[in-house]
Formats: C-alpha cells, sequence, structure tokens
C-alpha cells in the first residue's frame, strides 16, 4: 500500500464531516460476504465516529429481499448470491456493527440499495444542511462501495480525506492497487492519511451543535 501522504491542504474544521461505509454485521460476521478485515480497522472508524458523532453518518447497504425484484444486472448479481437477499439473511444482519450503533443518534444512517449512496437524496441535503465541504471516509470496501462514495464525493467538490487505517476490503490485492490509485491519480483530490492525523487535526471542540 502506498504511504499516507498527511493531510496536505491544511487543517480540519467544522465544515467537516466522517462517512462511514457500511460497516455493517453482514460483512464483519460469517457470511458470504464476509470481510475479515473489518474487524481490524473498526476501533480506528470508532474512534473518528466517537469523536465526531454528531458530524458522522453511516451508510447501509440493504440487499434485495429477493432476486426476482430487481431487473438486469441487479438481478443476475443476486441470483449469484441468494444467501445475501434480504429474505436468507435476515433484516438484522443489516445493522451497524455494535461498536458504532449506539452512536445513533446523533450520528445519522443513510440506507441505499446500490453501491453508490449518492443515488439517494438524503446525503446530499444533510451535508449541505450542516455546510459540510470536506469529508472524511471510513469503512469498506475500499475497491466496491468506497469507492463509488468516494467518486461521488470528488465528483461534487468536497475535500475528500481517507483514514488508511480505517478502511478495508475482502480482497487484498485490489485494495492495495486502489489505495495506490486514491494517492496518485487522484493525488490533488484526495489525501491519504491515519486516524492518529485526523484527530489530532480535528479536536472534539470544534463540533457544531447538530439539531
Amino acid at each position: 500500500m502506498r504511504k499516507p501522504f498527511g493531510l496536505r491542504f491544511g487543517p480540519l474544521n467544522e465544515r467537516c464531516a466522517h462517512l462511514c461505509v457500511d460497516a455493517q454485521r453482514m460483512f464483519a460476521e460469517e457470511t458470504a460476504w464476509h470481510t475479515p478485515w473489518l474487524s481490524r480497522v473498526l476501533p480506528n472508524v470508532a474512534r473518528i465516529a466517537t469523536s465526531h458523532p454528531g458530524r458522522t453518518i453511516f451508510t447501509r447497504f440493504l440487499p434485495a429481499r429477493s432476486p426476482t425484484e430487481c431487473s438486469g444486472a441487479w438481478r443476475r448479481y443476486y441470483e449469484e448470491w441468494p444467501s445475501m437477499t434480504l429474505n436468507a439473511l435476515g433484516e438484522e444482519m443489516t445493522e451497524l456493527c455494535p461498536s458504532l450503533a449506539g452512536l445513533v443518534p446523533p450520528a445519522r444512517i443513510i440506507d441505499k440499495r446500490v453501491y453508490s449512496p449518492w443515488m439517494e437524496p438524503d446525503l446530499d441535503m444533510l451535508l449541505a444542511d450542516w455546510n459540510i465541504d470536506t469529508l472524511i471516509v471510513t469503512g469498506g470496501e475500499t475497491d466496491v462501495c468506497v469507492l463509488a462514495s468516494v467518486l461521488g464525493a470528488v465528483d461534487r467538490g468536497y475535500r475528500v480525506i481517507l483514514a488508511a487505517d480505517g478502511l478495508c476490503s475482502s480482497a487484498d490485492e485490489t485494495h492495495d492497487a486502489m489505495m495506490t490509485l486514491y494517492g496518485s491519480r487522484f493525488g490533488e483530490q484526495i489525501e491519504l492519511t491515519e486516524t492518529s492525523e485526523i484527530l489530532a487535526a480535528w479536536p472534539a471542540a470544534q463540533q457544531a451543535s447538530v439539531a
């Protein structure tokens, strides 16, 4: 993995929010989509979220109930993964990991049915309400839903900061490749750093009150 570069574009302030992607039981526990590295990065995700719960947004990926409620490629996708439909999995497995669930509220949840959270208008509206211009991103997977989340944020002009020790994938090779890509091809739009630097640069005292 490419060494984190640090916060190259200045300090963090009250216009910063934490977007945690899909830190859910169905990825942390023994399912067909188990992501072993999630348990290792969760402590860092929790450190950021606990420091700023009122500026944290958790996304949750909600699978289809069955392949028949989908069309096109998504139907074929769930035919490949029938054990990960809601009918087979159980809705409780879509919940946040226990170490994070207690932060809601004041942390918020945005549910989505595709990789990108930007398909849900609630995310754009919430960030606008909070007057956010900077997003710290954690969660998984680095090469799937995190990728969709990051590119959507870049397209919208947000300053994007990736907590390198707060991201994970079930595939080491593509995780490493994506971290290199984020830091090289997107070097002017994405900053790579570590949780300790983020927390040092974003004191909890800066957190604005959120209704």
